[in-house]
């Protein structure tokens, strides 16, 4: 509104604004305060057909990682002023760096979980695919720390998907304007208090959720049947389409979140049903109904579950490999997968799981007759599928074969145990 009151007194050339965004927050004493967003702003203005972008100075750092737009920061009003009269040209700012140390500092290592081999295994397999998992058992089995471990296998960004998260953490006011753009990916564990607005986006003035913050990286939600049911069922819709879908009065607006879920629970409110030397206390309705927190349908969209049993003494425990070791596999998976179909594993289309992604007839017809004598629905079955790509990228082979498979319907979710 300045820049425009001065382009009506004729003591501006409005010429100079028609390719010009101005972002930010004008303070009665001159100044330009930043505000939230700015990096999703600079892109808008970029895809309006903006070629320059000015931004108060403590945004441009943040506002410089959207590339093909010259983003200048002002600390004030004069500068910008000066700057549409040709007077004092503001310096183009440069993007931060890349953080080159993405390994994630407070995620635990794998040489510290004692046992559990299946388990070790089937977080591989997950995190180099993207498939989604969950870890059911009793208390202090392991589940937290084998689950929280997996931040520090993710592969890192490439630069698209870097600049895909860093936007939406600008807009959710999560970015630190001067900070390096990280190549981590996310790990967001929420609280099973968390409402379902908060978990998928939404509230009167919409702001991403934590399916959205996961975007591209991990949304792991520890104590899953302590999360209010439909919060849990909101989470099919992105699940699936890597999206999530506001309604309002103005209009619809989506945000993305394509995530990898991660859970992890115990099989019935006192956490002992099913474990040897050990009596359940839960009563057969209370255990039912717990259990039926995870409905049908979303326990359907779970590619593998794995029940985690009691390791029985410390001394017979193998060593384990460590985080690096597993990280150096898992990151030579999900570079195969990025050759051959240029996305995870996960994301292969139903109708693309054929040579071309390295499925023959053979596999093709033993994963036909595997469903009929499970029972297996058809999403069950291309997930299964999924999962045997990704055992097949870890074990180096170009083509699925049918130990890879039977693997990977090992860990199918099954009917809940009553």
């Amino acid at each position: 509104m300045a820049t425009g009151i001065l382009v009506a007194s004729d003591q501006l050339d409005g010429a100079r604004l028609s390719r010009t965004a101005l972002i930010g927050e004008l303070a009665l004493d001159g100044s330009l305060r930043p505000v939230p967003g700015v990096m999703a702003l600079v892109s808008a203005a970029l895809a309006a057909g903006a070629r320059d972008a000015i931004v108060p100075a403590e945004s441009a750092a943040e506002g410089a990682v959207v590339r093909d737009i010259r983003v200048r920061g002002a600390s004030e009003f004069r500068q910008v002023a000066r700057h549409l009269a040709r007077r004092e040209e503001l310096p183009v700012a440069a993007p931060p760096g890349r953080d080159p140390d993405a390994a994630q500092e407070d995620a635990p290592d794998l040489a510290s979980v004692v046992g559990h081999i299946v388990g070790r295994r089937a977080l591989e397999i997950a995190v180099a695919g993207r498939h989604n998992l969950a870890f059911a058992g009793p208390p202090g089995v392991g589940k937290t720390l084998l689950a929280r471990s997996a931040a520090a296998l993710l592969p890192l960004l490439d630069e698209r998907e870097a600049a895909e998260v860093s936007r939406i953490h600008s807009v959710a006011g999560l970015a630190e304007p001067r900070a390096s753009v990280s190549l981590r990916r996310p790990f967001r564990a929420p609280h099973h208090t968390i409402s379902t607005q908060a978990l998928v986006g939404g509230g009167p003035r919409i702001r991403p959720g934590e399916a959205s913050l996961a975007h591209r990286g991990v949304l792991y939600l520890d104590e899953t049947l302590q999360f209010r049911a439909d919060a849990l069922d909101a989470l099919r819709g992105p699940i699936d389409a890597g999206t999530v879908t506001i309604a309002r009065v103005e209009g619809v607006l989506a945000l993305p979140a394509r995530f990898m879920l991660l859970a992890s629970f115990n099989p019935c409110p006192c956490g002992w049903f099913g474990v040897d030397r050990h009596q359940c206390t839960c009563e057969d309705g209370a255990r039912r109904r717990y259990q039926a927190r995870l409905s049908g349908p979303m326990r359907d969209r779970l590619d593998m579950i794995v029940h985690l049993e009691p390791v029985g003494s410390l001394r017979a425990a193998r060593r384990t490999e460590s985080t690096k070791v597993v990280a150096t596999r898992v990151a030579t998976a999900a570079a195969m997968q990025a050759e051959r179909q240029a996305a995870p594993n996960a994301e292969i289309p139903p109708g693309q799981l054929d040579e071309r992604t390295g499925f023959p007839v053979t596999v093709r017809a033993l994963l036909d007759t595997r469903g009929r004598q499970l029972g297996l629905s058809m999403r069950r079955l291309h997930r299964a599928a999924r999962v045997a790509r990704t055992i097949a990228d870890l074990a180096g082979s170009g083509a699925v074969r049918g130990e890879h498979l039977d693997e990977a319907l090992m860990h199918r979710p099954k009917e809940v145990r009553a």
